[in-house]
């Protein structure tokens, strides 16, 4: 049979969305009622490509520093205290109370509009495998907590109250019959009347029972409402980890995305070690003596990867490829001119002939500068040094060359016969390395030697006033470790003004 009418347009036609799917709209804007939150709504209205990376890029220093505290076994109080500057500056979040009349103003709703974002966003970037989703669950937990702890009595109680969990108070009799129980599973009570109780399935709070901190009795944990905190992070996790499940099977169809899978890979990357960008201001030391001459003094305070360069010049007179830009950037970064960087690769290149010099490595250091070539953007800068994040994933060292980073690089005998040679000899300090070495926390080794090698100086800024928290926060960069090196073991010979980390 013959049907009659219009064939159709094989053509692919192009679909506008926005006129399509979202003609009628059936979301609206959060309302954002309470501080806390646990992300259980996706967001949904449209947001800039900027904001999309730049919001992600903040929550996720906030996450390096909470990691890196666990890993320092930095004490809640402590954690805080280092973080609340980094907060301020990253991630703010008021309460209700900050609003004038207690009214959630713009500003609120713009501040949990961003965290609110940010979660989501980093969420899709961690979880594409288990390691990601199990790091990611563990440092949201954290930031949870410590702004859980934070949060006023009466917001707390509201936010509670609005999760809907369906705990089971335990009536008066219940209480009375088994106050004997009660009693000797919260030692710290001791008068059954001064405290009320609500039961849940034991498996809703596996880390109070496992500490034998609550009574259990067919299949119910009778647990304190001091012990509150317990539910809800276990709460936060248990979903958390379930979403982040859901997420990882929606991801192909994000992957099609040529706009957000590049910054969700990017941001992938950051979870191991942070990126960091360094400006030229930030390399500023008045006074200091930075010049051809004496680089081998200013060696002292290099990190471990850009020693092993300075070493390996010195001992061959040569560097391959990717360890002269790597040590180049680095010279940059800290202050050294152009002019004199030149002159101290000339110097170091003693095998080579003038004419050798200038035709085969000149070109290269200005133009790492910026002196020639490159693009108009990068006429007269050049190219920004290396990041620990860039030194990590990019371009790794071959046989006969030096750059990259000794921590991830080298095998661990080798690793700590270098520390070894560079003054390390604390038991304590290298079974620390070794250990963030296998557990493949490379930045976190690094600041370990730093804050040994630093103690005092450390020590002293800190009591004195000196520097706050966020200027002694985690070094993610080879530079930033040079220059808080250099003005912590300055510190005598400056005043205050001068050895004051600039904010980066």
């Amino acid at each position: 049979m013959i049907r009659s009418g219009v064939r159709p347009d094989l053509k692919k036609k192009r679909i506008d969305h926005k006129k399509t799917q979202f003609v009628n709209a059936t979301y609206k804007e959060n309302d954002y009622p309470h501080r806390l939150s646990l992300y259980d709504v996706p967001p949904t209205a449209e947001i800039s490509l900027e904001e999309f990376e730049t919001w992600a890029i903040d929550r996720l220093r906030i996450l390096a520093e909470l990691e890196s505290c666990s890993f320092r076994n930095r004490s809640p109080q402590e954690t805080a205290t280092h973080l609340e500057p980094l907060l301020k500056k990253y991630l703010p979040l008021s309460n209700n109370s900050a609003a004038a009349g207690g009214h959630i103003d713009q500003r609120l709703k713009d501040e949990r509009k961003k965290d609110h974002y940010s979660h989501w966003i980093l969420r899709l970037a961690f979880c594409s495998t288990e390691d990601l989703r199990r790091r990611f669950a563990r440092v949201e937990t954290m930031l949870f907590r410590l702004r859980f702890n934070q949060d006023d009595g009466r917001e707390k109680k509201a936010f509670i109250e609005s999760l809907n969990l369906h705990w089971e108070i335990v009536t008066e009799d219940e209480k009375q019959e088994l106050s004997e129980y009660l009693l000797a599973a919260t030692p710290s009570i001791k008068r059954i009347d001064d405290e009320s109780w609500f039961k849940v399935q034991w498996t809703r709070v596996p880390e109070l029972v496992e500490h034998r901190g609550v009574f259990v009795r067919k299949g119910k944990a009778y647990v304190p409402m001091r012990e509150q905190t317990s539910m809800i992070m276990t709460e936060f996790t248990k979903r958390l980890e379930k979403a982040l499940e859901l997420s990882s099977r929606a991801l192909p169809r994000i992957d099609e995305d040529d706009r957000l899978s590049p910054i969700l890979t990017h941001l992938s990357k950051n979870f191991a070690t942070p990126d960091a960008g360094f400006h030229d201001s930030e390399s500023s030391l008045p006074g200091a003596p930075i010049n051809a001459a004496n680089v081998d003094n200013l060696s002292q305070h290099f990190p471990l990867c850009m020693k092993n360069l300075h070493t390996t010049l010195r001992k061959n007179n040569h560097l391959k490829h990717y360890g002269r830009l790597q040590y180049t950037l680095f010279l940059k970064g800290i202050g050294l001119t152009l002019e004199d960087c030149l002159v101290f690769w000339r110097q170091a290149f003693k095998n080579k002939t003038d004419d050798e010099f200038n035709k085969e490595y000149r070109y290269n250091v200005r133009h790492v500068y910026g002196d020639v070539g490159g693009d108009a953007n990068r006429r007269g800068r050049g190219y920004s040094p290396y990041s620990c994040q860039k030194i990590l994933t990019e371009h790794p060292p071959g046989p006969g060359e030096a750059h990259g980073c000794p921590y991830r690089h080298f095998d661990i005998d080798n690793l700590v016969s270098m520390l070894q040679a560079t003054g390390v000899y604390d038991r304590d300090v290298l079974k620390g390395v070794k250990e963030d070495v296998e557990k493949k926390r490379y930045h976190i080794a690094c600041n370990r030697v730093f804050e040994w090698a630093h103690k005092s100086e450390i020590k002293k800024v800190k009591d004195e006033n000196i520097w706050g928290p966020a200027e002694l926060d985690t070094i993610v960069h080879p530079n930033t470790y040079f220059k808080r090196s250099y003005l912590l073991k300055n510190l005598n010979s400056a005043s205050k003004q001068d050895v004051k980390m600039e904010d980066s």
